[in-house]
């Protein structure tokens, strides 16, 4: 039986990731992050199943923070305090039946939708380290880099986990033709990033677009498929772009969500972690839940 977890975190149909990391460090914004976070933590408790816990850091990185006014040592301590947060708010679930992961989330460098600015994987080891290592000194069970757009910084990236020795998740996000903003397909990007990483993975992601548009990418079949362990699909059909200039969240049709997720369990064998990004909310982890779980 898969051991089912649910994800949740913060995307641009929730909290503007980057004014989000600043909510740990004041009580109004902790009771706001609590809030958040409940209905979904509910969810996973009344269901019985995992939930990954992550922290509201996906853009406290060195550039979105110098945007912000944040030194470089006020983000270290903002990252382990995000970590610190985490773990108290697992604490208030003690007594789920499966395990709260909490899981430090790191961006890309730059925009999660395109890619401007290209770096080495040398480059990107040395841009996300100082990130990577304060989460890990504040606790957190595992890393993710979410909405990764390119091959290079998602190998810069495990290589600094590997070297902080934490596990680590990849998510890929993919434009309207099922590839990454790069141009990469999915199976090329988690096959470089196998290859030149040197390190073992504890799986890929793919996340930030509606399943239609990786659907046919999934199709096709091969052992990388089997490093797809999770989702966080988007709720709306619309392109990058289109949501980009959107002035209304479209929350599309949950229990279609849920649908489309179940059925790409034929394609995806090992996956087991489920959530939502742009556009989601408790109502689509809960019909996803409820899905998948129909299916075991």
């Amino acid at each position: 039986m898969v051991a089912w977890r649910l994800r949740s975190s913060f995307s641009r149909g929730s909290i503007s990731p980057p004014s989000a990391f600043p909510f740990v460090t004041h009580d109004q914004g902790r009771e706001t992050l609590r809030r958040y976070f409940r209905p979904y933590l509910d969810i996973a408790a009344t269901r019985h199943v995992g939930f990954v816990l992550d922290t509201p850091t996906w853009r406290a990185n060195a550039d979105w923070g110098k945007t912000l006014g944040y030194s470089p040592e006020a983000l270290v301590r903002i990252n382990r305090a995000s970590v610190e947060f985490a773990l108290e708010l697992r604490s208030a679930y003690s007594g789920m039946a499966a395990p709260i992961i909490v899981n430090g989330v790191l961006g890309p460098r730059g925009d999660g939708y395109k890619v401007e600015t290209r770096m080495s994987a040398i480059e990107a080891e040395r841009y996300h380290h100082p990130q990577v290592e304060a989460l890990r000194a504040g606790g957190a069970d595992m890393v993710s880099a979410i909405t990764m757009t390119y091959p290079e910084e998602a190998i810069g990236i495990a290589r600094a986990a590997a070297a902080n020795g934490v596990p680590a998740v990849i998510s890929f996000t993919v434009e309207t033709d099922g590839r990454l903003p790069s141009g990469d397909t999915l199976q090329e990007a988690i096959e470089a990033v196998d290859r030149a990483s040197g390190v073992a993975l504890a799986y890929y992601m793919v996340n930030c677009a509606h399943p239609t548009r990786f659907e046919s990418a999934l199709a096709a079949g091969g052992l990388w498929l089997d490093r797809i362990r999770g989702l966080r699909a988007n709720a709306s059909t619309m392109s990058h772009a289109e949501l980009d200039a959107a002035t209304e969240l479209d929350a599309g049709d949950p229990n279609d969500l849920g649908r489309r997720y179940r059925d790409l369990r034929r394609s995806l064998k090992g996956l087991c972690v489920v959530g939502g990004c742009c556009g989601t909310d408790h109502r689509h982890v809960a019909a996803i839940c409820e899905a998948c779980m129909s299916t075991l």
